[in-house]
């Protein structure tokens, strides 16, 4: 299978720097599992956008899948109350 590529949006340096350090770790290796399958189990595709989520704690990682470039790219980052805002 065909790994893809991480991209981040500006905006998601962002919301990581108001993270604790700690849940900076466990997000950052959730989305690295997101390179060999981009759709996971337990992911979910957004209604309105072509967009997917993961969940990984109280936090929500918000990304887009390019099937025929291979890349993934994350979009948001956020704590589950905040994050579909």
């Amino acid at each position: 299978m065909t790994k893809f590529d991480i991209r981040f949006k500006e905006s998601v340096a962002k919301d990581l720097r108001q993270l604790p350090v700690k849940d900076i770790k466990r997000i950052l290796r959730r989305i690295d599992t997101l390179i060999d399958e981009p759709r996971p189990t337990g992911c979910e595709k957004l209604s309105i956008q072509e967009r997917y989520r993961v969940r990984q704690g109280d936090y929500r990682i918000i990304y887009e899948v390019d099937d025929e470039e291979h890349t993934i790219i994350v979009t948001k980052v956020g704590h589950r109350r905040e994050v579909y805002k």
